[in-house]
């Protein structure tokens, strides 16, 4: 070898081992002080090994204003490229808080939208390992018109390939609503925060004072805002957690989801499933029980955990196949309908329609919660996103009515009304326009005004509620009139599950859909 191609060739390896430094060791060191990995590391730990492939290493930003041209850093704080995860392709960017705060400029962008762009035409993940500053100040609109440019990517690809994005430091102003438009946020607890406008603007447009973890924390968005949907220890527990949703997920929306092998039987029959979801309306339980008894033992992923917990959404696999799962939760409002929980149903069963995953519903509701908060908050808007998503979806839909399920929660809940295409009951379920008791107070009010006790009155509603029970609220009436399929023992739950998945999985709709360029979601 010539020494002039030998020193290209060390010029080559020079610059790479350079890239590598970001904004230097001391700022490294500052990172790893602060309980977080770089950038890299952070990449390192998400992919298989050695199969990551860096693109525009080299970039560095154009900015000469406010002496920026003093300032740069190869790969101008993100690091892009593709690799794989558990052996299937993704796409990949990673901010690199080394260098000025990992603040987004024109070049920074161009290199996010390059990753996008061949995410997209891949048909595979596009994963964002977010911790920046924001806009770089110093480039005015070429930074906002980079955001522009991620935005409008976001959108394009929403529905087509999962858009994942981790919030591993700070996210603030514009920079929020790339995360808002993809469809799955992590968050990481103490080193991470989003919100629009931080706690010195807060302070002094309202006087409020507030900290970050408070204003835009990991658990501010997963338990008040639900902006974010996973909050995590720290980055390794983030990352791992990224792997886990990513198994759960097809490519893109003409692909599977992956199919685990399941040692569990499909057609286990579980006793004790039995004793879980007691006769006496009233009486709580935890709608965890019953999914972690049917599903594929510990498959179950929940998703936004501590948001809006009337309502349980996941992912969870029936004979190694991924589905959704949407649950009411009894000893949360009683399984009641509100504003968030109809916000989490809907948002979730638009994903798992957009990715081809199966949907079950479990149903324990007595309706939407009443209320002037509610009422005033616009529940009615709100609720109504249930019944789109639903009506909209067409992967296959199984429904299992556990115990109530009245009025307008009754339609909502995937009912056959809106498209479900397998109903089962519960011997349990009470399936009616509302309770008993408030039905009978209505219906015999005159009566029941002529009663001379309260006593009398009393064994009247008795007497009432029973027969009405008997004639209305009960999983067979349904069942005469085809809106249940059958009528099911709690034990039985799987392997009927299991049964109807296997008969619908190449489920199509008939072309007898309206044509039409979009519909129009409730706000």
């Amino acid at each position: 070898m010539s020494e002039q191609l030998s020193e290209k060739f060390k010029e080559v390896l020079d610059l790479r081992e350079k890239a590598k430094l970001g904004g230097g060791t001391e700022a490294i060191e500052k990172q790893h002080k602060g309980g977080k990995l770089t950038a890299r590391e952070r990449i390192e730990k998400l992919v298989d090994k050695g199969s990551f492939v860096e693109v525009d290493q080299f970039v560095v930003h154009r900015c000469y204003d406010f002496d920026m041209e003093k300032k740069k850093a190869l790969g101008d704080a993100v690091v892009t490229g593709y690799a794989t995860v558990d052996g299937r392709p993704v796409f990949i960017y990673s901010q690199d808080f080394t260098f000025v705060g990992g603040s987004l400029s024109e070049m920074h962008a161009k290199k996010i939208t390059k990753i996008q762009d061949m995410a997209l035409k891949a048909g595979a993940p596009v994963i964002g390992l977010n911790d920046s500053g924001g806009a770089r100040i110093q480039e005015g609109i070429n930074s906002l018109a980079g955001y522009g440019e991620i935005f409008y990517r976001n959108v394009q690809a929403s529905g087509v390939i999962p858009q994942i994005i981790a919030i591993m430091g700070p996210c603030a102003g514009g920079a929020v609503y790339s995360p808002a438009l993809a469809d799955f946020i992590f968050m990481v607890r103490k080193t991470s925060y989003m919100f629009i406008t931080g706690p010195k603007v807060v302070k002094a447009a309202i006087g409020e004072d507030v900290s970050f973890e408070v204003l835009g924390g990991a658990d501010s968005h997963t338990k008040l805002s639900g902006v974010a949907h996973f909050a995590c220890e720290n980055d390794e527990d983030c990352i791992k957690q990224i792997k886990t949703l990513l198994s759960y997920l097809p490519s893109n929306n003409m692909d599977d989801a992956p199919i685990i092998e399941c040692a569990d039987p499909p057609d286990r029959a579980d006793e004790e499933l039995n004793e879980v979801v007691p006769a006496d309306p009233k009486k709580p339980y935890d709608v965890h029980d019953v999914i972690n008894h049917v599903f594929d033992k510990g498959s179950f992923y929940e998703v936004q955990p501590n948001f809006a917990m009337n309502a349980v959404v996941g992912f969870a696999r029936l004979n190694g196949r991924s589905v959704g799962v949407v649950a009411n939760q009894p000893m949360i409002y009683a399984g009641c309908l509100d504003i968030d929980s109809s916000d989490k149903i809907a948002r979730f069963v638009r994903t798992c329609d957009a990715f081809n995953i199966p949907l079950v519903t479990f149903v324990d509701v007595p309706g939407y919660l009443p209320g002037t908060k509610q009422e005033h908050g616009g529940v009615i808007r709100h609720g109504a996103k249930v019944i789109y998503a639903y009506s909209e979806a067409t992967v296959p839909k199984l429904t299992v009515i556990m115990r109530k399920s009245y009025g307008g929660g009754y339609i909502a809940m995937c009912s056959r009304h809106l498209g479900a295409d397998v109903v089962f009951a519960y011997p349990t379920a009470e399936i009616a326009v509302m309770g008993p008791q408030e039905a009978i107070e209505i219906i015999h009010r005159n009566e029941l005004m002529k009663a001379k006790t309260p006593e009398e009155a009393k064994e009247i509603i008795s007497r009432l509620v029973a027969d009405y029970k008997n004639k209305f609220a009960n999983p067979y009436v349904a069942s005469q009139l085809g809106y249940v399929d059958a009528v099911i023992l709690p034990k039985e739950t799987r392997s009927a599950l299991t049964k109807a998945l296997e008969a619908l999985i190449t489920k199509r709709e008939l072309s007898s859909r309206i044509p039409k360029k979009h519909g129009n979601l409730p706000a």
